[in-house]
C-alpha cells in the first residue's frame, strides 16, 4: 500500500460516523418538534378543554341562536303584536322590549312586497279590515281604526316627530323582512294606555317629510306632516302586554 492509500482511508472511514450522527440528529429534532405539537394540541386529559378552562364551541352557537345574551342586555319584554293583512293572513310579529335609553322595537315579517315601507305606531288598538276613519267617518279603508300616528304626550308634533314614527321597513327579495331599533319615545305606558296601540306598515316608503325646498317651497304639505306619505295600510297588529 502507497503512502497516499494510507492517509485517504481513514478519511473515509471517520466520514461515516459523521453522517450517521447527523441522521440521528435530524430524526431527533423531528421527534421532539412533534411532541411538542401534540402538547399544545391539547387533546389529553391535562388539556384546557379537559380541565374546562374553555367553552365549547357549540356552547356559542347556542347562545347566538337563542338570543340569550342579547335578552340579557335589552331587558324584559312587556309588548307583542301580530301582524295580519286586511284579508286576515299572518304576516309576522313584533315584540317591544325594555332596554337602556328606551324601548327596542323588533319587527319581524314575511308574505310582504319587496321594498321600503313605512313603519309607525297607531294611535288605537284596532285593526280592522274594512273600518270608518275616527276623524272622518265617511273614509273607509283597511285598519283606518287605529287612527293616526302616535303622537305622544304633547300631542301636537307633526311627522317625523311623532313618537309612533319610526325608520322604514326594508323588506327583501322573497318577501322577508327584519328590524330591531331603539327609540325613547315609546314606553309601556304610552303604548298600553287605555285605547292601546297598533303597529302599522304601510303600501310605500315613509318620506319622513323630507321634501326639498325645489319640489315645495312652502314646505311639506299636510299631508305629508301627517303620515310621511307612506300610502295605503298594508299590515296591522294590536300591541298587546
Amino acid at each position: 500500500m502507497t503512502a497516499q492509500t494510507a492517509r485517504t482511508q481513514p478519511a473515509t472511514t471517520r466520514a461515516t460516523p459523521i453522517r450517521g450522527r447527523a441522521r440521528r440528529s435530524t430524526t431527533f429534532v423531528a421527534l421532539t418538534a412533534a411532541a411538542l405539537l401534540a402538547a399544545s394540541c391539547g387533546t389529553g386529559e391535562d388539556s384546557p378543554a379537559a380541565e374546562g378552562n374553555t367553552t365549547p364551541q357549540e356552547d356559542t352557537a347556542t347562545t347566538a341562536a337563542t338570543g340569550t345574551e342579547g335578552d340579557e342586555q335589552g331587558g324584559q319584554s312587556f309588548a307583542t303584536a301580530e301582524l295580519t293583512d286586511p284579508e286576515g293572513g299572518q304576516l309576522g310579529t313584533v315584540e317591544f322590549v325594555e332596554a337602556d335609553g328606551g324601548t327596542l322595537v323588533t319587527v319581524e315579517a314575511t308574505g310582504l312586497q319587496p321594498g321600503f315601507h313605512g313603519l309607525h305606531i297607531h294611535t288605537t288598538g284596532l285593526c280592522e279590515p274594512d273600518s270608518a276613519n275616527p276623524n272622518d267617518p265617511e273614509e273607509r279603508g283597511a285598519f283606518l281604526s287605529a287612527g293616526g300616528h302616535l303622537a305622544g304626550p304633547d300631542g301636537g308634533a307633526g311627522h317625523p316627530e311623532h313618537a309612533g314614527d319610526l325608520p322604514p321597513l326594508y323588506v327583501a327579495g322573497d318577501g322577508t323582512a327584519r328590524i330591531t331599533t331603539l327609540t325613547d319615545r315609546l314606553d309601556r305606558e304610552l303604548l298600553l294606555d287605555d285605547d292601546g296601540s297598533a303597529v302599522m306598515i304601510h303600501e310605500n316608503s315613509d318620506n319622513l317629510a323630507n321634501i326639498p325646498e325645489r319640489y315645495a317651497p312652502e314646505g311639506p304639505d299636510e299631508d305629508t306632516l301627517m303620515a310621511g306619505d307612506g300610502g295605503s295600510r298594508s299590515a296591522c297588529g294590536v300591541v298587546l302586554g
